[in-house]
């Protein structure tokens, strides 16, 4: 990472230089306006308010794409509240520890990394949602919690990523399928609205115990089972061409029993398929598939 110091009290500077290098990163102290302002591809600007007066504000606008941290002797409307409001991101008071400026230095070198990610996670959800055709819904009269059935994964979660952001809601996504789900659920708060999928895949005692805890929380559940019997608000969200291609008798089989199989009986499944409970079995094996117990 590469960090200017600007700070007149140049031992301090240096004290703060020399730790910052040990710790591997590339550090240069400054003083000089026209020198500061030149100064490119900065990371993390350390920024002592003593220095420069409303220049000041000149410094925090250049470097506005940089972690701005303030080196303040007081604090201060000029010393903190209006840089902050200009741009700088946090304060540290003098005299300091320096083990606290690295703590939050490496605070917003991890912040920022998040912040990264998210966007290009964020960018790419976006791009594989816009393939999908918009489903015409009236968010404004659907509130939590409710039900999404659906015969494909996909629009269930383009559905509710929608409303999510038409909200303007952060959420959680549980697998209910993973073994730690239910715990995760029963821990929650629900201040922070929770999207759970895979409903089909619980058997039906896990799913009579799943509604007495999500009973009026802040929940979207989806199922692609469209038979589901829901007695809760239920939105159906149907994909027109249900899979984008024609399936292999292999894949049609994984789907029905991976989707199906702790829904149904295996007399029943069996009969659907078409198949002997012995054929069902068999296929279970082949593709490596167990059921619920």
């Amino acid at each position: 990472m590469k960090i200017l110091i600007v700070e007149n009290e140049i031992y301090l500077a240096q004290n703060i230089s020399r730790k910052l290098m040990s710790l591997g990163h590339d550090c240069e102290i400054l003083t000089d306006l026209k020198d500061i302002l030149e100064c490119k591809n900065v990371d993390t600007l350390l920024l002592s308010t003593n220095i420069f007066g409303d220049e000041l504000y000149k410094i925090i606008e250049n470097f506005k794409d940089s972690v701005i941290i303030l080196l303040i002797s007081y604090i201060s409307n000029d010393t903190v509240s209006k840089p902050i409001q200009a741009g700088a991101d946090d304060y540290i008071q003098k005299p300091f520890m320096i083990e606290e400026l690295v703590r939050k230095i490496h605070h917003f070198e991890e912040f920022n990394r998040i912040k990264k990610l998210k966007k290009s996670y964020d960018e790419y959800i976006e791009f594989f949602f816009s393939l999908i055709d918009k489903e015409n819904s009236n968010f404004y009269k659907i509130n939590l919690p409710f039900f999404i059935k659906t015969n494909s994964q996909i629009f269930a979660d383009k559905f509710a990523f929608d409303f999510f952001k038409f909200k303007n809601l952060e959420f959680e996504i549980i697998l209910l399928d993973k073994p730690n789900s239910f715990s995760k659920i029963k821990s929650n708060n629900f201040k922070t609205p929770m999207y759970l999928i895979n409903y089909q895949l619980l058997k039906n005692e896990e799913k009579t115990y799943l509604l007495t805890l999500i009973n009026k929380k802040n929940i979207i559940i989806s199922t692609t089972n469209l038979d589901e019997e829901i007695e809760t608000k239920c939105v159906t969200v149907k994909s027109a061409n249900f899979l984008d291609r024609i399936l292999t008798v292999d894949e049609y089989f994984q789907h029905i029993l991976i989707n199906y199989q702790n829904s149904f009986s295996d007399t029943d499944l069996a009969k659907k398929l078409g198949i002997s409970r012995k054929s069902l079995w068999e296929k279970r094996k082949k593709y490596g598939i167990s059921k619920k117990k």
